[in-house]
C-alpha cells in the first residue's frame, strides 16, 4: 500500500527533495473563483443567495443571511451539556495559551529629546471563516475567535455553510454563542469571502479574514489580499512523524489516519530509523482501516499521499521532516524533546507518544490553524499576532532634529527625492 523509501546518510539537500511529496496550491479553480467574487461585488445578498443554492443545495429566500438570536438559544440547548462542558474547557486552555502571546506597547526616551517607539493596536474588524455544511468544526470557531478576543478586536463577524434547510450546524453555532459571537452569517465558499472583503446588504466589510476552508475559500483569500488581510493560504491537512524503535505502530497508524480521515489530499509521512517499525505500521493501518467510518477518504489518502522513509539515523531523520516542513510534526522516540532544537520547520510540533495531534486539534491550548504545504519554513500557527497591527511613533526636539538634519539631506539627495531634503532644509532655514 505504501511504498517504504530508504535514505542513504550522504543524500544531499536536493537529492532528498527528488523523494518527497511535492504539495502545491492547485489554481485551476482560479477563474471560476474570480466569477463568484465579481458577481457577490456586483449583486451583493442576491449573488449570495444563488451561491447558497448551488453548491449547498440550500434555498434562502425569504431566510436573513444573519442567524438570528433565537437560533443561538436553540443550538446551545441542542449542543447539550456534555459539549457546552468541553467546550468550555477547551475555550480557558485556548485563552490561557494566547494570553502569553500578547504584545505591549513600548517608548524609547533614552536618548534627550528623543522619542521612539511603538503603538500596538488590535485590528477593529475582523472576519473569521469556519467550514460547515454537513459537517461540524466548531474547534474552528475556537482556534479563529480566541486570539482575536485576546488581541482585543472589537468586532468579529463570523461565515459559516448551512445546510439545504437554511440551518447553520448547533455545535457550530454553541460554540460561538460561548465566544460571545453574535455577528454569524450562514454563507460560506468563495461568495462569503468575497461579502467579507467587500461587502453587502446585509455583511459588512472587515479588515482581515482568517479561518481555513476548502480549494475555492482558499483561492478566494489569495485574491482578495490587499484589500484585506488574511492570515494564511491553507492547505489539505498534513502529518509527519519521526519515530526511532521506541514508536509504537498502533499509535502511529491511528495518527496517520486521523489526519488521512479529512480529504483524499492529506497527508501523512513516517520517518524512522526502525525498519521493523515500518514494516509493522504497513499492518497496523490495513487493520485500522477496516474500522475505520471515512476508510474510503482515508484509503485513497494514504494511497496518494502517504510515505515511509528509512533514516540512517535520527539526524538524517529531522532533516527530512525540515526540508518538507510539515503542518504537524509528531516525535515518538526514545527521548523526543532532545530532537526539538533540531526541528526549524514546523506548524505545531508533538513530542512522545502522549502527545497526538488531536490534543492540538482541539484542547491542549495551542492552535489549530497552521502553515501548510511547506510554509512552516516561513510563517507560524495562528495567534494573536495576527490580530494586531503595530505603529511607529517618533517625536524630535529642535536640538535633536538639527544633529541628524545634514545626513537625511545626504541621503535624501543621494536617493533623488528632492522634496524630502527641502522638507529638512526648511525647517533649518526656519531655525536660523
Amino acid at each position: 500500500m505504501i511504498e517504504i523509501i530508504e535514505l542513504a546518510s550522504d543524500l544531499s539537500d536536493d537529492e532528498i527533495a527528488t523523494k518527497l511529496p511535492v504539495r502545491t496550491l492547485d489554481e485551476s479553480k482560479t477563474e471560476a473563483v474570480k466569477k463568484i467574487i465579481d458577481k457577490v461585488r456586483s449583486k451583493g445578498d442576491a449573488a449570495l443567495r444563488d451561491c447558497a443554492a448551488q453548491f449547498d443545495g440550500a434555498d434562502l429566500k425569504g431566510i436573513p443571511l444573519a442567524v438570528q438570536p433565537e437560533e443561538f438559544k436553540e443550538a446551545k440547548g441542542m449542543a447539550g451539556r456534555d459539549f457546552m462542558e468541553a467546550i468550555t474547557l477547551a475555550k480557558e486552555r485556548i485563552g490561557r495559551y494566547h494570553e502569553k502571546q500578547i504584545s505591549e506597547s513600548w517608548f524609547d526616551r533614552s536618548e534627550e529629546g528623543i522619542l521612539l517607539g511603538q503603538k500596538v493596536s488590535a485590528i477593529t474588524r475582523v472576519g473569521i471563516y469556519v467550514p460547515g455544511g454537513t459537517a461540524a468544526y466548531p474547534s474552528s470557531v475556537l482556534m479563529n475567535a480566541i486570539p482575536a478576543r485576546v488581541a482585543g478586536v472589537e468586532e468579529i463577524a463570523m461565515c459559516v455553510p448551512c445546510d439545504e434547510s437554511g440551518r447553520v450546524n448547533p455545535f457550530t453555532l454553541a460554540a460561538a454563542s460561548e465566544l460571545g459571537i453574535n455577528e454569524v452569517y450562514r454563507v460560506g465558499g468563495a461568495g462569503a469571502i468575497a461579502a467579507l472583503a467587500y461587502g453587502t446588504e446585509s455583511i459588512r466589510r472587515v479588515d482581515k479574514i482568517t479561518g481555513p476552508g476548502n480549494i475555492y475559500v482558499t483561492l478566494a483569500k489569495k485574491i482578495v489580499f490587499g484589500v484585506v488581510d488574511i492570515d494564511m493560504l491553507a492547505g489539505p491537512s498534513e502529518i509527519v512523524i519521526v519515530a526511532d524503535e521506541a514508536g509504537r505502530a498502533d499509535y502511529i497508524a491511528a495518527d496517520m489516519l486521523g489526519q488521512a480521515e479529512h480529504d483524499a489530499d492529506a497527508m501523512a509521512v513516517l520517518i524512522t530509523t526502525s525498519r521493523e517499525l515500518a514494516q509493522d505500521l504497513l499492518r497496523e493501518l490495513e487493520i485500522q482501516l477496516a474500522s475505520l467510518k471515512r476508510s474510503k477518504v482515508a484509503r485513497e489518502a494514504i494511497k496518494r499521499w502517504a510515505r515511509i522513509f528509512i533514516a540512517a539515523d535520527l539526524r538524517l531523520a529531522l532533516k527530512v521532516a525540515n526540508l518538507i516542513a510539515p503542518e504537524h510534526l509528531e516525535i515518538m522516540t526514545a527521548e523526543p524533546e532532545k530532537l526539538l532544537d533540531g526541528v526549524r520547520n514546523a506548524g505545531a510540533v508533538f513530542l512522545g507518544e502522549y502527545t497526538p495531534e488531536a490534543l492540538g486539534d482541539y484542547a491542549a491550548g495551542s492552535n489549530h490553524i497552521l502553515p501548510t504545504m511547506g510554509t512552516a519554513a516561513f510563517s507560524s500557527p495562528l495567534g494573536v499576532y495576527d490580530f494586531i497591527k503595530r505603529t511607529s511613533v517618533l517625536s524630535f526636539s529642535r536640538e535633536r532634529f538639527e544633529e541628524l538634519a545634514e545626513a537625511v539631506e545626504v541621503l535624501a539627495e543621494a536617493e533623488g527625492l528632492d522634496g524630502h531634503a527641502r522638507s529638512v532644509k526648511t525647517r533649518m532655514k526656519g531655525n536660523e
